[in-house]
């Protein structure tokens, strides 16, 4: 097993001024990545704005690593233009995106206001695309490119309070397994990881759990996906203290009635057990996958 390198690589990772893009900025650099170290520096609820990118180009300039801070919002287009800008500048090209940088505005369903919707939808959402789209354009050009975005099981799963937070999040998973369709003839992997970790943003809400769910436990599982040695793409990863598991969204083979079928609403009742049943169920990579399984309904 050869040891993975980052060497001539260069890796952008959003929100890395702290808690899990530091990790992965640090670990990047002492793999020989070129680090493009973005960070607003806000406070966990997106207000404010500090230079906590530049502590941690110090910790690798200082270790002998290559990185360069960049402080621009990932929450417009011509912030997102411009932290691939810094990399091009600086480094040559992209290679590597992590999209980690997050915010927090958490309320109950019915007391959500629109402007704790919106800032939550545009820092992850909206950030990870403007991010991720200039990259990508580069990364298709020269033939190779990996992406890593971080959702959470607020959203793949449900967590109270979290209804602006849990969306956006699902809305990556969405995000990574299109870019992982188009990207394929390209050589761009992109995965998509649900970490559970302490850090600024979480540590308030997992009480005395967090003192055993370090950052640095979810940065090997980040720099494989994020490495040439990883041929995966269009994958989830639950990670957090130690453990790595696969989430997935699988599909049951389900109730056909045949084509042309029209049941009521009577028969749908009937055989609902059937329809939930997860026995015998498959993974599709597409929504190709899905429309082969109608048509095979359809044979029936």
């Amino acid at each position: 097993m050869s040891e993975i390198s980052f060497q001539d690589r260069v890796a952008i990772i959003t929100g890395a001024g702290g808690g899990l893009g530091k990790t992965y900025a640090l670990e990047f650099a002492r793999r020989g990545a070129s680090v493009v170290v973005n960070d607003l520096g806000g406070s966990a609820d997106g207000t404010g704005a500090s230079k906590a990118a530049d502590e941690v180009v110090k910790e690798i300039s200082e270790a002998g690593g290559k990185a360069v801070a960049n402080y621009d919002s990932v929450a417009t287009p011509e912030g997102g233009a411009a932290i691939v800008q810094t990399a091009v500048d600086n480094f040559g090209k992209v290679d590597v995106v992590i999209n980690n940088a997050g915010i927090l505005r958490d309320k109950t369903f019915a007391k959500l206001a629109p402007a704790d919707l919106e800032i939550v939808l545009d820092v992850h959402l909206k950030g990870a695309f403007f991010v991720s789209q200039p990259a990508f354009a580069i990364m298709k050009e020269q033939g190779y490119g990996r992406f890593v975005f971080t959702a959470s099981g607020a959203g793949i799963f449900g967590n109270f309070g979290q209804s602006n937070y849990g969306a956006a999040k699902m809305g990556l998973v969405g995000l990574s397994n299109v870019l992982s369709v188009e990207g394929a003839k390209y050589n761009i992997k992109c995965n998509t990881i649900a970490p559970i970790a302490r850090t600024r943003l979480t540590e308030s809400l997992l009480g005395p759990m967090a003192d055993n769910l370090h950052p640095e436990c979810v940065t090997p599982l980040v720099t494989y996906l994020a490495s040439e040695a990883c041929e995966t793409t269009h994958d989830i990863f639950d990670v957090g203290g130690g453990r790595y598991a696969r989430i997935f969204i699988g599909m049951a083979p389900g109730k056909a009635y045949g084509k042309g079928a029209r049941p009521s609403a009577e028969q749908i009742q009937a055989d609902f057990a059937e329809i939930l049943n997860p026995e015998g169920y498959t993974i599709p990579l597409s929504i190709g996958d899905e429309m082969k399984a109608t048509l095979e309904a359809f044979k029936d």
